[in-house]
């Protein structure tokens, strides 16, 4: 995979650069802009090396219809004011542009072409469409980690038909996530959350043969608090888990991996409700378990004390109420004094860590914060990413 940044004489090439500028829209306002604050970096470079500047992003999912609310309108309007230069919206047809000297025709160095998502062929992964996109562009950047575990066109087959290359925030990732995969410093601890086990199963069976501990907390927790003969009362669980949480047992035991789950938690009648600290035999059964108790805790922070390395997916409990946010905001913290004190390298992921870390005012704090999701837990599967490979 080259990197855009090693790419001598840039100058007045033609950029096709992919991005992920999915933000979150309210009435067409930016509710979120992180996604767009992590691609400056590439865009300053671009800007530097005095490159013309092509983006091809979507929002939402129009399934290959206008759908004039998901228009790329709103984030043209924010790369405008944190660049301070004109970026100029194309709104006209892909399929009607004839070449790239198109572009020529405007005095702005920064073109968005509308939501690629309003074409049927990008997620058909279309090659003809890739090919007409490709007329456009002198070169291929990707730096859209987050969508790259998609087969679509401007993903996948438009590195075909150009010289391709990645983005700083795309070798940001990869260089972030190998190092929690495959260039490991040990001792390594995963803390992993989520209400679901059956989605990050394989992430769980990927990692257990290169972690030293992987923490169980949240609703995932739930299954193994259950699964060793304690009441959960109400909490969330997945049903029918126990087969899954046999095996990640097993395959912990094989492989000298250290598996934690909650001693003591903090429950209450509703989400809404007071918290109290209760031992595992104490839960009754209107119950819900909505936080890990200070005895577990402690234990977590012993353990990110020891470990070199630390992957953090999940938080470990309803963090979305200050009455069961304190575990998640206690792992936050201990993670980033181990950090600051250049003890440990982070790296956390998934929607509700990054929210959680938003609150806090502490994504820059770690090592890496990811905002790709799927991608982020297909690579963490050990799958092979398709925009990755195209690169490649």
């Amino acid at each position: 995979m080259r990197s855009i940044i090693n790419e001598k004489n840039l100058k007045n090439k033609k950029i096709l650069l992919r991005l992920d500028l999915n933000v979150p829209l309210e009435k067409n306002k930016i509710t979120d802009t992180t996604r767009i604050d992590k691609i400056l970096p590439t865009l300053h470079f671009l800007i530097k090396e005095k490159a013309k500047i092509i983006i091809l992003s979507h929002v939402g999912r129009p399934k290959g219809k206008i759908v004039k609310e998901l228009s790329l309108e709103p984030i043209c309007q924010e790369l405008q004011n944190k660049l301070r230069k004109k970026v100029k919206l194309i709104t006209e047809n892909i399929k009607n542009i004839k070449n790239k000297d198109f572009f020529n025709n405007f005095k702005e160095e920064i073109f968005i072409l509308e939501n690629i998502r309003f074409y049927s062929e990008e997620e058909e992964n279309d090659n003809r469409f890739a090919k007409l996109i490709s007329n456009l562009g002198d070169i291929y950047v990707n730096d859209a980690f987050s969508c790259s575990h998609r087969t679509h066109a401007s993903i996948c087959e438009l590195p075909k038909f150009l010289p391709s290359f990645s983005g700083l925030q795309l070798d940001l990732e990869v260089n972030a996530l190998n190092k929690i995969t495959s260039e490991i410093t040990k001792p390594i601890t995963c803390i992993i959350g989520g209400s679901k086990i059956s989605t990050k199963i394989n992430v769980i069976k990927n990692l257990i043969p290169k972690f030293d501990y992987i923490v169980m907390v949240g609703g995932m927790a739930n299954n193994f608090i259950e699964f060793y003969g304690s009441s959960i009362g109400k909490s969330i669980k997945e049903k029918n888990s126990d087969k899954i949480v046999k095996e990640i047992i097993n395959l912990s035991k094989k492989k000298q991996c250290k598996l934690i789950y909650p001693e003591d938690v903090v429950v209450s009648k509703g989400l809404n409700g007071s918290p109290q600290i209760k031992e595992l035999s104490d839960i009754l059964s209107d119950e819900m378990i909505l936080d890990i108790g200070p005895k577990t805790i402690e234990k977590i922070i012993n353990i990110i004390n020891v470990s070199k390395t630390i992957l953090w997916n999940g938080p470990a409990g309803y963090f979305e109420n200050q009455n069961f946010a304190n575990g998640s905001i206690k792992i936050a913290k201990n993670i980033i004094e181990n950090n600051k004190a250049k003890k440990i390298f982070s790296v956390a992921g998934g929607g509700d860590t990054v929210s959680l870390l938003n609150n806090l005012n502490a994504v820059n704090d770690f090592n890496f914060v990811s905002t790709a999701g799927g991608a982020f837990l297909e690579y963490l599967e050990g799958k092979n990413l398709p925009g990755i490979t195209a690169l490649n």
